[in-house]
């Protein structure tokens, strides 16, 4: 299946959902925002997205800074 991620084409195994794609990818969930198509998935849903051929998916990290 292709997807495109972040602006990249990338062919992944199998179909399936959002957390296995995570899993795939070794994202921690906790530590991203993602979109797909357009549409930001809450964590609660990442088990329940399924993707599709050609999804169009955003993944934006979460990092950490502090005062120096």
């Amino acid at each position: 299946m292709r997807l495109i991620i972040n602006g990249e084409d990338l062919e992944v195994s199998k179909s399936g959902t959002l957390q296995e794609l995570l899993g795939e990818l070794r994202i921690k969930p906790e530590r991203v925002a993602v979109e797909v198509n357009l549409s930001i998935i809450k964590k609660a849903d990442y088990d329940s997205c399924r993707l599709k051929d050609g999804d169009r998916i955003e993944i934006v990290n979460f990092v950490g800074g502090g005062n120096r």
